[in-house]
C-alpha cells in the first residue's frame, strides 16, 4: 500500500502508477492500453482545445471493512458518458468498454485505495476528449477515452458538517436549452469564477437560480440540491441541471425510508418551507447546508442553528455510505466488488 497520510488527504491529484486508454479511429475502439505516464501527447488542433469537444465522469471506489474494493454504480456513470458524448457529437464508449476500463484501472492502481475507515476514497475519472485536428467548427474523427484515478479526502474540507452557500443573479451556470444537463467541461469553467467569489467570502458554493427567470432553484456549483420538509424528499427538475449519480441514489433510499420523494421545479420561495436543505453528488456524497444567504437581497435563511446536520440527511447519508462501505447489504445491485 502507498505511503500516504490516508486521513488528511485533499480533493486534489495524487499521481498513481497507472491509467488506462483506449482510442478511437477510423469510426471504431480499439484495445484498452495501460499507460505508467501522467501524460498525454495532443495535436495543437484538436477538437477538445478549441471547441469543447470534453466529457468526464466522476466516481469512487472504497475499501470495506472485509478488505474488499467496491466500485458505486459504474453502470449509470458509462450511460451519463453517453449522453454527454451525444450533446456534443462525440464517439461514445460502449458501456462494456467504460466499465472494463475503470475495473482495470482501480485493479492496477490497488495500493491507492484508501484503508477502510480513513474517510478516504479512490476517485476515478473517466475522461473523453476529441483529439483529430480541425480548425472549422465540426467534431473530431478521433477520439481519446482514458481512466485514471487518485485518492482522495473530503470534497468539501468541513465533510459532513453542515456550511454556508450563497445566491448571487450575477452569475449562470448553465443556459437554458443547453449543456447543463451534461457532464462537460464547459460547464465548470462558466462557474469557475462564481465559485471562486463565493469561496473568498466564506462559502462552500454558489446555489444558482435559474437562468431564464432567476425565480426557481437550478443546482449548487458542484452538486445536486435538495430539500426535507412534511416528510418529503423534494429536488429541483430542470433540463439544465445534471443528474447526478448520487441523488438518483438518495431517492430511491429516502423511497425506502418512507419520504415522499419528489422531482419538479422548486420556487425561490420555498426554501424558507424547507426543515433542512443539502448539496449531493460523488465528491461529497451530502454537504449539508448550514444557511442560504442570498447576496442580492441581504438575506439569510437558517437551517442549522447549532452547526449539525439534519435527522434526515443524516440518516440518508449513512445509509448510503454503509452501502458504499459494504457494512449493508446492497440490496439494490449498485456495487461492484474488484476481486
Amino acid at each position: 500500500m502507498a505511503k500516504l497520510d490516508w486521513s488528511n488527504l485533499n480533493f486534489g491529484y495524487i499521481k498513481t502508477d497507472y491509467n488506462v486508454r483506449c482510442y478511437y479511429r477510423d469510426d471504431a475502439w480499439g484495445e484498452l492500453e495501460v499507460h505508467d505516464s501522467d501524460k498525454i501527447e495532443l495535436h495543437m488542433a484538436a477538437t477538445c482545445l478549441h471547441y469543447g469537444q470534453e466529457a468526464f465522469e466522476g466516481l469512487k471506489a472504497f475499501m470495506g471493512e472485509d478488505g474488499k474494493i467496491r466500485i458505486f454504480r459504474m453502470d449509470e456513470n458509462a450511460k451519463r458518458m453517453q449522453s454527454s458524448a451525444d450533446g456534443i457529437l462525440m464517439a461514445k464508449v460502449p458501456s462494456e468498454l467504460f466499465q472494463k476500463a475503470v475495473i482495470k484501472a482501480v485493479e492496477l492502481n490497488r495500493d491507492y485505495v484508501p484503508p477502510y475507515g480513513s474517510g478516504a476514497a479512490l476517485y476515478i475519472r473517466p475522461l473523453l476528449i476529441g483529439t483529430g485536428a480541425q480548425v472549422g467548427v465540426k467534431p473530431a474523427s478521433e477520439y481519446l477515452f482514458m481512466v485514471f484515478v487518485t485518492p482522495v479526502g473530503p470534497y468539501f474540507k468541513e465533510g459532513f458538517k453542515p456550511t454556508p452557500v450563497v445566491i448571487m443573479r450575477e452569475f449562470d451556470r448553465a443556459a437554458p436549452q443547453g449543456t447543463g444537463n451534461l457532464k462537460v467541461g464547459g460547464n465548470y469553467a462558466a462557474g469557475m469564477r462564481s465559485g471562486i467569489k463565493a469561496h473568498s467570502e466564506g462559502y462552500s458554493a454558489v446555489l444558482y437560480l435559474d437562468s431564464k427567470e432567476k425565480k426557481y432553484i437550478d443546482e449548487c456549483g458542484p452538486a445536486n440540491f435538495f430539500g426535507i420538509k412534511n416528510n418529503q424528499y423534494i429536488t429541483p427538475e430542470s433540463k439544465s441541471i445534471l443528474p447526478s449519480i448520487t441523488n438518483k441514489s438518495l431517492k430511491v433510499i429516502a423511497e425506502d425510508m418512507g419520504l415522499e420523494v419528489i422531482s419538479r421545479r422548486v420556487p425561490y420561495e420555498e426554501l424558507e418551507t424547507f426543515n433542512e436543505v443539502g448539496m449531493c453528488g460523488t465528491a461529497a456524497v451530502i454537504s449539508p447546508i448550514a444557511r442560504i444567504d442570498d447576496a442580492d437581497l441581504n438575506t439569510s435563511i437558517i437551517y442549522s442553528k447549532d452547526g449539525k446536520p439534519g435527522p434526515v440527511s443524516e440518516m440518508l447519508y449513512r445509509k448510503l455510505r454503509d452501502i458504499q462501505n459494504g457494512l449493508e447489504k446492497d440490496k439494490y445491485g449498485w456495487i461492484t466488488v474488484v476481486e
